[in-house]
């Protein structure tokens, strides 16, 4: 079935939002409110610019507003180098232990250690930043210390500042320059910490370091960036090297460099320098597995063996999950049995091994034993309880559930001050900010209220927060929630635009940003549709759509058209093959070539997909492939069979060839 839709279409979440359709609870229907949110969004960038005449000329709309401190917080962050202290004070004493006093705060002790007014410096980080772990404001300790001759009291703080195996952060500098000429980094002190940048692999900080020391220290070095610069070369230069514990280490570290991009080599010059050397068993049996799960990983056919090869201290969960990955690449399905066997009863029992246990008994001959557990596993909703399904014809489990409303729940914590403050947040378009908020406030709510707390948050659209905070409350049956149909205007017409399922669209957008605008992954990904701003870039010259930079990934309308449009363009370079599009959306299309089949011959996409070298884009495409099944059922009614959507995968055309 198709669930009703919310009242209102999902907002978008940029700064230039406009206006903002009805919400619950009683501050949907206040005017003064809402005058009040547009007042804000229209005279928070000034405030960020350091401009308060906007604000002052709304003063009236905002000074009673839940944000006035948030504005004047960024008005007076941007004004930290000229505004008086006085008037940080006071915004500090009244709202001190709010976000935005707490980063304001930050902002003003950096601007005191700027300004060199290190005895008030040295007043915030007493009572604020003592053992915060923060370097740069240890640093900065550390240096007040020194100049207000309280040197005595951060002597332990700046040496366990300069006993790390990283370089550190540049306001230390005037620290170790200090230290160094009182003498007090000679000997011993630099020795150590040039050993510990070693240990980490620093080798630019070792080498910086060895300089101070002696010849013999910066030789060390110099092997060791040998090994990683030109790891083959430095091992068949082996037979010219002394043999020390160090050079053994050298010589494992660069094995795994070249097992990195060739196992198969790696092996081979692994078991040549074994003749040479006695390593230790646990550095050896640590290489030993890395080179084996480096096969498995890069498809080698003798990854199996080598895996299995492993001695038992080499062998854990990781190990044997790549021993039934490796047997499954090459259909020996007794393997794959002997494989899921010997795990441990806790891994034996996840699903994932459940259901290829199934598969390779059915393969076997043994259906009398495999249909049990599909069976078992078909009543669960998930990837492989859906595959399960498939195998025995048997419905899917959507088994939606929609959570019970308690009004008098949902009126209490729509006026709980926390989360009225995240909400209006999220409304004027700081998002992150809001998030924030909302997980400090939900953190300290009793279990019923916390599940009365998602429903709160879908009933202002903010999805990423209903959807994880119901995970958090272990309520996982409404659908409604956990898969909504986000900005739906916007998904709907650009899929069909681009061309593509608008299930596949919402499905990617969810799995990537649980519709998040604002977020940003480690990698630079931006957006609901996480978009790399190359790629954005590249997409939008191609539909013609002006192009401001993040802006315009933060803007939903726009990210979502860019996303449909790029998830187009990977199925038609993949030949409409949806598991490898989503592959390439995640990982990259020229990654996805490096993965395809070696054989002439297609291969399961189950297998395919089990067998994806990096862990995240295996987890994404099921969970794409996954949600695009729900989605699918919202709004059609009917199940989109997983095994009938999936193709197999087949090689690159010049693979064929050449195995022909």
């Amino acid at each position: 079935m198709r669930f009703a839709r919310p009242h209102c279409r999902p907002h978008p979440l940029a700064v230039a939002l406009l206006a903002l359709c009805t919400i619950s609870g009683p501050a949907a229907a206040d005017d003064d409110v809402e005058a009040s949110r547009a007042a804000f969004r229209e005279v928070y960038p000034a405030a960020e610019r350091g401009e308060w005449q906007p604000a002052q000329e709304r003063r009236a709309l905002l000074e009673d507003y839940v944000l006035w401190p948030d504005l004047r917080a960024a008005w007076l962050a941007a004004k930290i180098d000229t505004v008086d202290d006085a008037e940080v004070r006071a915004f500090l004493d009244a709202w001190g232990s709010s976000r935005p006093g707490r980063e304001l705060r930050y902002r003003y002790a950096l601007q005191l250690a700027k300004d060199q007014r290190w005895p008030e410096y040295l007043e915030v980080y007493r009572r604020h930043y003592t053992n915060a772990g923060a370097a740069r404001l240890d640093c900065y300790a550390s240096r007040a210390g020194i100049e207000t001759g309280a040197f005595d009291e951060v002597a332990g703080l700046a040496r366990s500042l300069w006993l790390v195996g990283e370089s550190q952060v540049d306001e230390c500098d005037p620290v170790f320059h200090y230290l160094r000429g009182a003498g007090l980094l000679e000997g011993p002190l630099t020795r150590q910490r040039f050993e510990l940048a070693l240990e980490a692999h620093e080798f630019s900080l070792a080498r910086y370091l060895a300089k101070s020391l002696d010849a013999e220290s910066l030789a060390r070095v110099e092997r060791w960036i040998a090994a990683g610069d030109d790891p083959e070369a430095f091992i068949v230069a082996d037979e010219n090297c002394r043999d020390t514990e160090e050079h053994r280490a050298q010589l494992l570290y660069a094995l795994e460099r070249v097992a990195w991009g060739d196992a198969a080599r790696a092996q081979t010059l692994f078991l040549a320098t074994s003749g040479k050397h006695e390593f230790p068993s646990r550095a050896s049996a640590r290489i030993a597995r890395y080179i084996a799960l480096s096969a498995a990983q890069q498809h080698e056919p003798h990854a199996f063996e080598l895996l299995r090869g492993l001695p038992a201290g080499a062998t854990d969960e990781r190990v044997r999950a790549w021993q039934v990955r490796a047997a499954l690449l090459r259909h020996g399905w007794s393997a794959a049995l002997a494989a899921i066997d010997d795990m441990p009863p806790a891994q034996r029992s996840e699903a994932e091994w459940r259901y290829w246990h199934a598969v390779a008994l059915q393969q076997a001959g043994r259906v009398d034993l495999a249909t049990p557990i599909f069976e078992a596993l078909a009543a669960d909703r998930s990837w492989y309880g859906f595959l399960a399904a498939d195998e025995i014809d048997a419905d899917y489990a959507f088994a939606h559930a929609a959570t019970p409303a308690d009004e008098a729940i949902l009126s209490g914590l729509a006026r709980e001050p926390a989360l009225v403050r995240a909400r209006e947040l999220f409304y004027v378009g700081l998002e992150s900010r809001g998030r924030a908020e909302w997980s400090g406030a939900v953190a300290r709510l009793e279990p019923a209220a916390k599940v009365q707390a998602a429903l709160l948050a879908h009933r202002w659209n903010w999805h990423s927060q209903a959807i994880a905070t119901l995970a958090d409350s272990g309520r996982f049956d409404d659908l409604e929630i956990r898969y909504p149909l986000a900005f739906e205007q916007a998904f709907l017409e650009f899929a069909a635009a681009a061309g593509i399922r608008g299930s596949l669209a919402w499905a990617i957008g969810r799995s990537e940003s649980l519709f998040m605008a604002d977020v940003r992954s480690h990698a630079g990904a931006v957006g609901v549709m996480q978009l790399m701003p190359t790629t954005g870039a590249r997409t939008a010259a191609e539909l013609g759509l002006p192009w401001a930079g993040v802006a315009t990934l933060t803007d939903p309308r726009s990210n979502i058209r860019l996303g449909t449009k790029y998830i187009a363009k990977m199925l038609e370079r993949f030949d409409g093959n949806v598991v490898l599009a989503t592959a390439a959306y995640n990982a990259g299309p020229n990654k996805v070539d490096e993965w395809l089949p070696r054989s002439e011959h297609a291969l399961d996409a189950r297998i395919w997909i089990e067998n994806i070298p990096y862990d995240e884009t295996r987890a994404f495409v099921r969970r794409v492939l996954f949600a695009d099944t729900i989605f699918h059922w919202r709004l059609t009614g009917e199940p989109a069979r997983i095994s009938a959507e999936i193709e197999a995968v087949a090689p690159l055309p010049q693979q064929v060839s050449e195995a022909r």
